[in-house]
């Protein structure tokens, strides 16, 4: 090709070269369509870079002129991991679309094959990320717990745990049905569900937290369901199963799509869960109104404080 070289361009570097330097300087990073094959930090080191996190901002600013905004600051650290969680799910979400398009696709033909399987691989890392990330979100919690004095919880949405509910899945049919099986699992927790209702200016933190005492003593693995009230009764029960352990599920009203009804309509949600009884204190006819309607079903309603 000597005597043509004005048809060959020039060659600063291959393209083997470029990749290569490209690598060096600033290590591998998997395209946007296919999973990443570097491993997820072990529990050992997330723990710990969380505590290192947590270390540094509380001995920059206790006892400091900032002290006031330490509490704040270190909620927002663990909301940061919360909200990365969100991200996550939410493209899991789109994984699961996108596998249950390739399953409807499936023609026999080896490239649908293996783009579904692409698929499967991504939605199996997004887990891995999750359940890491997750573990990111629950030490800061535990963390700030122990720091301030208080449990950390979303200002919105549920604060779940999927870790240990998830396997290796087999297909895409079997990724999906696990995924919904393990939310499921996470949301409404296994044991006895005990419904809670009291009204917003009921405040007898004694005789509450007694008579939830007593519930737990006879079922040990309850399940709190309450209202879900920024004061009240519920709200301190709501408390009584953060310091108890005792997983609880809180249903708000739906003020936006149910307007008026929407704490009737909440009511009629915690029926449908079944719980074994209904421990109902002072309150407004929202109270009333639950407790006839689970008498209606048959399950047990216990009045207490002139209810």
């Amino acid at each position: 090709m000597s005597e043509h070289d004005e048809f060959e361009p020039d060659h600063i570097s291959s393209a083997t070269d470029h990749v290569l330097t490209e690598l060096h300087l600033y290590g591998f990073h998997p395209r946007d369509d296919e999973p990443d094959p570097r491993p997820i930090p072990e529990d050992r080191v997330i723990a710990g870079a969380v505590a290192d996190i947590f270390d540094a901002l509380i001995a920059t600013m206790a006892d400091t002129g900032l002290d006031a905004d330490l509490d704040d600051l270190l909620w927002s650290t663990v909301n940061t991991f919360h909200r990365a969680v969100e991200r996550v799910e939410r493209t899991l979400d789109d994984n699961e679309q996108a596998q249950k398009q390739g399953q409807r696709e499936q023609d026999g033909s080896e490239v649908k094959a293996v783009q579904l399987e692409a698929l499967i691989a991504t939605g199996q890392r997004l887990i891995e990320r999750r359940d890491a990330l997750e573990l990111l979100r629950d030490t800061g919690a535990d963390l700030y717990r122990k720091t301030t004095g208080s449990n950390w919880s979303p200002r919105h949405g549920s604060r779940v745990n999927h870790r240990q509910l998830t396997s290796a899945m087999i297909d895409s049919r079997d990724f999906i049905a696990a995924r919904k099986r393990a939310d499921r699992e996470v949301l409404l927790p296994a044991g006895p569900k005990i419904a809670l209702t009291g009204g917003l200016d009921f405040n007898d933190h004694q005789l509450i937290w007694a008579k939830l005492d007593q519930v737990r003593m006879k079922h040990p693995d309850m399940v709190l369901m309450h209202g879900k009230s920024p004061k009240g009764a519920e709200k301190i029960a709501a408390r009584w199963a953060d310091h108890r352990g005792v997983a609880q599920i809180g249903f708000a009203p739906d003020w936006t799509r149910h307007g008026r009804s929407a704490p009737f309509k909440r009511n009629d949600q915690m029926l449908d869960v079944l719980p074994i009884g209904v421990i109902v204190f002072p309150g407004t006819g929202i109270q009333d109104n639950l407790a006839d309607r689970a008498k209606k079903l048959g399950i047990p309603v216990w009045r207490f404080g002139g209810a």
